[in-house]
């Protein structure tokens, strides 16, 4: 699959099949993506716990985040958790020094005593500062999207999910208290129809960008969103007319009793 059309492709698939399970080597590949995501100082504090619904025990499970027993959970067949691991900071010095040894960063000769000498320090001196919240959880996003594509591209589903009460998960699923949740992950082989009912409605591309300065929309060329739609990347509006028929079959097919929305 093209990447463009993977990234239109990319819209949270909810209807998943509970009786196939997913290969290990598939989520596998997913998190090799995770892995080599950018992140800033080469710390990668991204992390993850894969949970195998029909493997993990019992009291795994039901520490799953899941506000209000929703479908989702139910139906998965693997469930990952992803977290940072606000300790990885402490090692960013010596992980951007790697970084200088292998010519990704710095220039000239003395590029590794300089680094030593003016960069490292700085590092190590800010301390709990680079545990907070903001581009820890930027960078982590880089890595969660990278897995996610790599879903895509092997043909599986997945929906990202929240909780109410991060710190509630994080203590039974046994994570240490320097994490922090992030969200919860199904993956499975989709049940719905890799549409899954058209593109998500989106707020208008003026809106979001500008060029130069606030308030100067950037311009958007038709010639472009053309050439998006050919390629697949942008898609058929939601709503698709025979989306309706399809939730009704699959809450038939699914034994799903009353209203969903989670």
């Amino acid at each position: 699959m093209e990447l463009r059309e993977a990234i239109g492709r990319r819209r949270s698939i909810r209807f998943l099949l509970p009786y196939r399970p997913v290969e290990l080597d598939k989520i596998q590949r997913m998190l090799e993506a995770a892995r080599l995501a950018s992140h800033w100082g080469n710390i990668n504090s991204l992390r993850a716990i894969v949970i195998e619904r029909d493997k993990a025990p019992k009291e795994v499970l039901d520490a799953l985040p899941s506000p209000v027993g929703g479908y989702q959970i139910q139906l998965a067949p693997v469930v990952i958790v992803w977290y940072l691991e606000t300790a990885a900071t402490d090692q960013a010095a010596e992980r951007i020094g790697e970084l200088v040894d292998v010519g990704a960063v710095g220039y000239g000769k003395n590029k590794r005593k300089v680094f030593d000498e003016r960069v490292a320090p700085m590092f190590r001196n800010l301390g709990d500062v680079l545990k907070l919240p903001g581009l820890n959880e930027v960078d982590c996003g880089q890595g969660i999207a990278q897995a996610t594509l790599m879903a895509f591209e092997q043909g599986l589903g997945t929906c990202f999910l929240g909780t109410g009460d991060p710190d509630g998960v994080r203590r039974k699923l046994g994570l240490p208290d320097s994490c922090r949740l992030l969200l919860t992950q199904t993956v499975g082989y989709p049940a719905e129809c890799p549409q899954a009912g058209g593109q998500r409605p989106r707020l208008p591309f003026e809106t979001l960008f500008q060029l130069n300065g606030y308030g100067n929309p950037f311009p958007r060329s038709p010639e472009v969103v053309e050439e998006l739609k050919r390629d697949g990347m942008i898609q058929e509006p939601a709503p698709l007319p025979w989306r309706e028929a399809e939730l009704e079959y699959l809450r038939r097919a699914l034994n799903l009793k009353g209203e969903g929305l989670i």
